[in-house]
């Protein structure tokens, strides 16, 4: 209780010395995109941080209905930033959702079963903290335009660096754009959005968000990586969240457009989100030993917990139809359930770069950036907690290029789901593992599949698609 009445007096000092306009309340909504609305600064007091605001619940997506819509949003003060984005001198503040009638955490609101992820695992006395460092990768176009009409669909995104744009009439077209599948990582000029991600890093800087490093990626027409600080699971998330709209916005101040899309370009690669985790006890980490690549039995049990329950928890990390476009053989984005040292494509990677014991960790590279991190980040843990309780064995490590393997070596491998449909039936088949103490909930699991069912699978299949017209049209 110190430590919140200490934030509190922060944030109220904040406030005043700083001569703040307005505070902006920020939470989660189900899929997993950030909501918000402001209130003037005198609304804002000490027993704001207990009282909470309210809010209609019923216009958020994946909660509750007109007739029981009422719903609070409770800040939390240890989150505050100044934000830079909006005009009036304004703070931030990440919410949690709660009931107004009894004050208790509203069992949908991600934020909170991701707090709920973090008390499950000191009760279990196996570890007190589990770590997160995401990589979500992410495009920079110059304009992108789509609709979708009873009578024709379309989409087009651009960028000046796409190789496509070689042979376009720039007045002048100078030429440095990155070859397919070779944008990591030239050199500027080829590599056209240093200084644009330069300026992305100084601002999540700004706000007390660590960066470790910055850099082209791999697809061309402008996909790029930040890197951020490994934290706390709760942290972690709340960062992602923070880094997702500040990348967002400076793009935008700079005239250009970034989306969180895994594939939003034929034939090149998607966009991941490799997310690193380790279980550390007391301070010390918990996942280096002796075993196969400097891990612990700890760390090779919670392997064997992921690779379990991959196909069911792709239903949070992979969570649109989008994402299993990028989940294909060739683009680095393993399909192919299995774990090893240095590998890349492996679904689960254990990174070589350093042998001291706290900077070992598991990668798991199927994740994308389109997932709700609270969600997507607790139900990796559970399934690692999983594997340490019941001592699932990982199985033999897999150390060569699984694409270059032929299919008689390969017929052992399980692959992750094809569809989002595949990962959704996987995990209402395959959830037990995520109830565990009482972080997901029966009604969380079946509002999540059915969300995505009536809301992304179902109109997507009943809509044609713009290809089927050069495979059918003559038929």
């Amino acid at each position: 209780m110190a430590k919140v009445k200490s934030d509190v007096e922060k944030v109220l000092n904040y406030v005043k010395t700083k001569k703040i306009k307005f505070v902006d309340f920020k939470f989660m909504d189900f899929p997993g995109q950030w909501q918000h609305f402001t209130v003037p600064v005198n609304e804002l007091t000490a027993e704001s941080f207990k009282d909470g605001f309210g809010f209609d619940g019923s216009s958020i997506r994946g909660w509750k209905n007109i007739d029981e819509s009422d719903m609070l949003i409770m800040p939390d003060p240890a989150t505050m930033f100044f934000d830079t984005f909006i005009a009036a001198p304004t703070i931030s503040l990440i919410c949690d959702v709660h009931e107004p009638a009894t004050k208790e955490r509203y069992s949908r609101c991600p934020r909170g079963i991701a707090q709920k992820a973090e008390a499950y695992l000191k009760s279990t006395g196996l570890a007190d903290t589990a770590f997160f460092g995401p990589e979500a990768e992410f495009f920079i176009f110059d304009d992108v335009r789509f609709d979708s009409a009873p009578n024709g669909t379309f989409y087009h995104v651009d960028s000046v660096e796409g190789r496509w744009n070689s042979g376009t009439e720039e007045g002048p077209n100078l030429g440095y754009k990155p070859r397919y599948k070779e944008g990591y990582f030239p050199v500027p000029p080829t590599d056209s959005l240093n200084d644009l991600r330069n300026e992305m890093v100084m601002n999540l800087m700004d706000v007390g968000i660590p960066v470790e490093a910055q850099h082209h990626e791999v697809a061309s027409g402008g996909q790029c990586e930040i890197d951020l600080r490994f934290q706390p699971l709760l942290k972690s998330a709340d960062q992602l969240l923070m880094f997702k709209y500040i990348v967002k916005n400076t793009a935008k101040k700079n005239g250009k457009t970034v989306t969180y899309m895994p594939k939003p370009i034929f034939n090149d690669n998607g966009s991941g989100m490799h997310v690193h985790s380790s279980l550390w006890k007391k301070n010390k980490p918990l996942f280096a030993g002796s075993g196969y690549a400097g891990l612990s039995e700890t760390a090779l049990y919670y392997i064997g917990g992921i690779l379990k329950h991959a196909a069911s928890l792709l239903a949070f990390t992979n969570p649109i139809t989008n994402s299993y476009k990028r989940l294909v053989p060739g683009f680095e984005a393993p399909v192919n359930l299995a774990y090893s040292q240095s590998n890349r494509s492996a679904a689960l990677r254990i990174p070589m770069f350093s042998s001291n014991p706290k900077a070992k960790r598991v990668e798991f590279r199927c994740p994308d950036p389109a997932a709700n991190p609270y969600l997507a980040f607790s139900a990796i843990m559970l399934a690692g907690l999983d594997g340490i309780m019941n001592r699932i064995d990982p199985g033999d490590p897999l150390d060569k290029n699984i694409y270059d393997m032929d299919p008689e070596e390969l017929k052992d491998v399980p692959s992750t789901p094809g569809s989002l449909s595949e990962a959704l039936k996987a995990l209402a088949d395959d959830h037990e593992y995520l109830l565990k103490g009482d972080v997901f909930t029966e009604d969380v699991i079946n509002t999540w599949i059915n969300y995505k069912i009536d809301k992304e699978i179902n109109p997507m299949a009943l809509r044609p698609h713009p290809y089927e017209f050069s495979l059918y049209y003559d038929v």
